[in-house]
């Protein structure tokens, strides 16, 4: 069992390392990424650059208690996030990201999070 779960871990990093050698985040166009665990999304729009973080918000964090319904499905949570990130990244003066899906297949949560920066008027 833990052999397997070396492997698992392996293939992911194998997948992350591939992602991150294509997308590269500058001064002015940022990199936006996004992870995911079963419960949480958490993004964070990086200037690889400089090495800062820009923005960064997650769905268990202060600035998002209380816009979720109890009926919001996790997927409904994510884009709710990307829209509120879009919204501070565009207060911020950031309108273009590169999007780093990390090892993660782009769909469910990690799809949704970037239609709903992309509604708010994020270009990605």
């Amino acid at each position: 069992m833990a052999n397997k779960m070396k492997i698992k871990a392996a293939k992911a990093m194998k997948r992350r390392r591939r992602v991150r050698g294509r997308v590269k985040g500058t001064s002015e166009i940022p990199r936006m990424t996004v992870a995911k665990s079963l419960k949480n999304v958490f993004i964070q729009i990086v200037d690889d650059t400089n090495h800062a973080t820009l923005v960064g918000l997650s769905t268990n964090s202060k600035a998002m208690a209380g816009k979720f319904d109890d009926k919001d499905t996790k997927t409904d949570q994510a884009k709710k996030l990307g829209l509120a990130v879009a919204e501070i990244a565009l207060e911020k003066g950031i309108k273009k990201v590169v999007f780093d899906r990390n090892e993660f297949r782009y769909h469910g949560r990690i799809k949704a999070v970037a239609e709903g920066a992309r509604k708010q008027g994020l270009k990605i």
